[in-house]
Formats: C-alpha cells, sequence, structure tokens
C-alpha cells in the first residue's frame, strides 16, 4: 500500500506532465483519493494562481483547476512538501471561490 499523503504534499503523477499540490486535507486523503491542484511553470502569478518555490518545484499553482483524483488507481510519486504559510495563501485562494457574494 502506497503512503498516506497529506496537505502540502507534492506529487508527480504517471501520465501527467505538471507536478500537483495535495490541497485536501489528511483525514480526506485517507480514503485514497486527494483533492489537487496543478503546478504550472509557465504561468501568470495572480489571484488564483499562487507563485511557490521549493527544492524540487517552481511555479504557480491554479486554485482554480481543482481536481479529485483516485490514487488507487494512478501512479504517483510524492517529489516535495509545500510550507505550512505557503499553503495558508493556497487554501485562503481556494476558500475565495466558494465565498457567498
Amino acid at each position: 500500500m502506497a503512503e498516506q499523503l497529506h496537505q502540502g504534499d507534492i506529487i508527480k503523477l504517471d501520465k501527467i506532465k505538471h507536478p500537483v499540490l495535495v490541497v485536501s486535507k489528511d483525514f480526506f486523503n485517507a480514503s485514497g483519493e486527494i483533492i489537487g491542484c496543478p503546478i504550472f511553470d509557465n504561468s501568470i502569478e495572480g489571484p488564483l494562481h499562487i507563485l511557490i518555490s521549493t527544492d524540487e518545484t517552481t511555479g504557480c499553482v491554479q486554485c482554480e483547476k481543482l481536481a479529485l483524483l483516485d490514487l488507487k488507481v494512478r501512479g504517483y510519486k510524492k517529489i516535495d512538501t509545500l510550507s505550512i504559510a505557503a499553503m495558508i495563501n493556497i487554501v485562503d485562494a481556494i476558500q475565495g471561490i466558494f465565498e457567498y457574494i
């Protein structure tokens, strides 16, 4: 069984060009599914495109491109972890998509 992923982990999925940031919380990830956002290295920073830089990954997390990914049927590898401070900015941007008025 693959290791459980945590919110803030950055993964590389088989057959997907861009890395993915795990944005779902750990209790959700325990199901073997995650909610993730792609990280594009050729994107322009903006309100929903949050620039990140780690040892392994630099680019913009595209917060509007949330995707449910079933890791039980996909190959993946954890490549890095994002700082808590950076995760707060990203989660705030995602929450902003769903706020009332």
